[in-house]
């Protein structure tokens, strides 16, 4: 018995992996398994049946051990884009597949990467063997969970890597990884930095949404990763918008891929469940669309997508205050990548939110049960729109898409979708159920500066993405109107656009230089000008404090005044130039930081505080200044640095003065209770001074005082001589020393229930006491004799 529990006891450990003895014979079985298995399979890829044969995960050729992941998660049916491109990958050839949003291209390229490299026996001492690229976090996080739920039965070691995570971590981990699941960025600063990674014996490259990784942002990026991979490769290219530009195609030295788009011949691009609407409605009234529709539609999962960071940080914080009644989150860029990732993760759990988002919340990510999708800011093209439009209606279920148009961008942008498959319905919206939240808005931003700050931010950040855009048929900024825009945000006073500013004026230059000499000569100066203002900007930034209070004054004075004076026309002489007049105008400009200066050179300490007496004297507040004299050297004294001696002695003379205060002031303290105590002895002394002239008031009158509290004394004298019936007497004479009614009549009950019991229970009689017990032996014989003799 002992020997089978111990045996049972070390099978338990073999499970975890840990003190695992050596059996041979079943290692060698399994590889005897593994081996015909790979027969099999490479044999069955020759045969490869059709896309329109398959039904199931079953008709394809796959391992057992990749089977077991799909049954455990519930893959049964493949789809139109895993039907044409499983088969066509496990071959070995490169694709290009496009296929519509939410159609499972996850599965039909990482069902390949786990059987090439099961038939290659790949193990951790083999290195990197697959490597897939994605353009958002979000998007390498969701495919890593799916690669560990199909995978889980396979021994290969698989990391995400991404930026905003431990680096460190990654790099000591990086030799020992099969599968990359990462973003550009982070990718080629391994490759750059970090000696342990080697991709020389890499299999298969990956790009997920490669349209999105292959455009100018991640150009350079991308460049340069591919540099460093072996040219001996399997490439796959995947997303809903594919790329056929042949500059794409050349960087990736693809050897004959195979295009494969199920959906390319179908009449419309989108989910066919996908309703897809569109409203005109003017710029500055999106935000009571926007409110009125989240109050409507408490009960559902929303996502609103907004061009920039700024503006989804400003909306959800604004929102967030004036408490719709539903969940807010907000996703966005600039935010920590673990935040981030627990953001992505209750916005799947949860099946009544709202999230605010930019748009890498646009791309692949596989959001269960949105409702709606609301663009409220016009996306960059109709590749953008797509994306965006395709986080709802996933996997055949249904769902709704609502995109919002100014009266600007409406003409050039319906063109584009129709140019592109994408069928939409114009609807409208009744104004009886529009609610403006601008009142309670501007009252927040008057309360919080932060807040106030935050919507000059989202302002600005909203006319640069207009501006930046590149089909200005849709995107048109002088359109906008900045004032109503201003207010829709809560602000009050609009900010200033100074990108703008500068940009008309480069363009005016550029007019001005077509139209000859003399205005290039005006132009010159122009510049000038322009330059002397930043000079003085960046010095009016390096003044001092007492400085900017000053400039803080003038800046609330202008709010109430023009910045601006009226110069009366002076008759200037003929013989002076041009030159010399604006040299002139420029020596009497006096700036703001020239003041400043002015105002610390004569040592004038603003907003200084000076407190005077009823003589005319100044209040000197000695526990604020230094009162020795060795204080006052040292404060004259310009010596560089700190004298640590003469600052020690500074300190102990200090400490007299600052003794000397402590105990003025609690000797004040002591005299304030003393007048405190003498006040209140005070008025008792005089309220009972008050009863006494009262009381000889009333003996004045003739009224006899009360006395009815005083003992009667004809009682106490009978009490004395024994009379008992006067004292037990139940007169209303003596109020004070009657016994309560209640009270006496209990006792009363109790001396004549102690009286009945005396009269019915008669006293037992005492027993004689024995004499002779007392007696002594001898005395008691004589006693005895005594009696009989009688």
């Amino acid at each position: 018995m002992v020997f089978k529990n111990k045996k049972k006891f070390s099978h338990k450990i073999n499970k975890f992996g840990k003190n695992k003895p050596s059996k041979p014979k079943q290692k060698i079985k399994r590889h005897v398994r593994e081996d015909e298995e790979i027969k099999k399979l490479q044999e069955a890829y020759e045969n490869m049946p059709k896309s329109s044969d398959i039904k199931t995960f079953d008709d394809f050729p796959l391992s057992s051990l990749t089977r077991k992941g799909l049954k455990e998660n519930k893959y049964k049916i493949p789809t139109e884009i895993q039907k044409q491109s499983i088969g066509q990958a496990l071959k070995g050839n490169d694709i290009l597949g496009a296929s519509k949003t939410g159609s499972g291209k996850t599965l039909a390229f990482l069902i390949p990467i786990l059987e090439n490299l099961y038939i290659k026996k790949w193990t951790r001492i083999d290195g990197v063997g697959a490597i897939i690229i994605s353009p958002t976090r979000e998007l390498a996080y969701q495919i890593f969970e799916t690669l560990k739920k199909v995978g889980s039965h396979h021994d290969f070691s698989s990391g995400l890597i991404i930026g905003g995570k431990n680096l460190k971590f990654e790099k000591c981990r990086m030799d020992q990884v099969n599968i990359i699941i990462c973003t550009p960025g982070r990718l080629l600063q391994h490759m750059d930095e970090n000696p342990l990674f080697n991709c020389t014996s890499m299999q298969i490259l990956v790009l997920d949404e490669a349209d999105r990784c292959l455009d100018m942002g991640f150009a350079e990026t991308m460049n340069g990763i591919i540099e460093n991979l072996p040219p001996e490769r399997q490439t796959l290219l995947f997303s809903a918008t594919q790329t056929k530009s042949v500059k794409d195609l050349a960087r990736l030295s693809l050897n004959s891929p195979i295009y494969i788009a199920p959906h390319e011949k179908s009449e419309v691009t989108t989910p066919t469940l996908l309703q897809q609407n569109y409203v005109i409605i003017n710029q500055e009234d999106k935000i009571t669309m926007l409110w009125s529709f989240i109050k409507s539609h408490l009960k559902q999962k929303s996502i609103v997508f907004l061009s920039s960071c700024k503006q989804v940080k400003y909306i959800y914080e604004i929102f967030s205050r004036l408490r719709p009644g539903i969940s807010l989150l907000a996703l966005y860029g600039t935010l920590h990548q673990d935040r981030r990732m627990a953001i992505y993760d209750e916005f799947c759990k949860r099946s009544k939110v709202v999230l605010f988002a930019t748009d890498i919340a646009s791309r692949g990510l596989d959001f269960p049960i949105v409702s709606w999708v609301i663009q409220l800011d016009c996306p960059e093209d109709a590749t953008a729109y797509i994306h965006r439009a395709g986080r709802t209606a996933r996997h055949n279920a249904s769902g709704e898409s609502l995109l919002v148009l100014t009266p600007a961008e409406e003409p050039a942008m319906l063109e584009e979708l129709k140019a592109n498959k994408i069928p939409i319905n114009q609807i409208s919206i009744d104004p009886q159920r529009l609610f403006s939240p601008r009142v309670k808005m501007e009252a927040f931003l008057a309360q919080s500066q932060e807040l106030k700050e935050s919507a000059q931010r989202a302002f600005i950040a909203y006319l640069k993405s207009v501006y930046l855009m590149k089909n200005k048929k849709i995107f048109n900024i002088e359109a906008i109107n900045f004032d109503e825009y201003a207010k829709s945000l809560g602000l009050v006073v609009t900010p200033r656009v100074r990108f703008l500013q500068r940009l008309r004026k480069k363009k005016e230059m550029q007019q001005k230089k077509l139209n000859g000499e003399e205005i290039d000569e005006n132009n010159e100066q122009d510049t000038q000008s322009e330059d002397e203002d930043k000079d003085k900007k960046k010095q009016a930034k390096s003044i001092d404090l007492s400085a900017l209070m000053a400039e803080s004054d003038d800046d609330d004075a202008g709010l109430v005044r023009l910045k601006r004076k009226d110069h009366d026309i002076e008759d200037h002489d003929e013989s002076q130039t041009l030159e010399e007049i604006k040299a002139a105008r420029k020596e009497k400009l006096i700036t703001k930081a020239a003041l400043a200066k002015k105002l610390l050179k004569k040592k004038i300490i603003p907003n200084n505080k000076i407190q005077f007496d009823d003589d005319g004297k100044i209040i000197v507040n000695t526990a604020k200044q230094l009162q020795s004299d060795l204080a006052k050297e040292y404060e004259e004294a310009d010596e560089g640095g700190i004298d640590i001696e003469k600052a020690r002695e500074l300190l102990r003379e200090e400490d007299k003065y600052d003794r000397q205060r402590f105990k003025e002031l609690v000797k004040k303290k002591h005299q304030d209770k003393k007048k405190k105590l003498k006040k209140k002895k005070l008025a008792e002394k005089k309220e009972s001074d008050d009863e006494i002239e009262d009381d000889a008031d009333d003996f004045e009158s003739g009224s006899e005082p009360d006395i009815s509290w005083l003992p009667d004394y004809d009682k106490i004298k009978a009490k004395e001589n024994g009379n008992d019936e006067d004292f037990n007497d139940d007169s209303d004479e003596s109020p004070i020393h009657k016994l309560p009614k209640k009270l006496y009549e209990k006792k009363r009950q109790a001396s004549e229930s102690s009286l009945e019991s005396e009269i019915e229970m008669p006293k037992a009689k005492k027993p004689k006491k024995d004499i002779a017990s007392k007696l002594n032996l001898i005395e008691v014989e004589q006693l005895a004799m005594s009696l009989l003799g009688s």
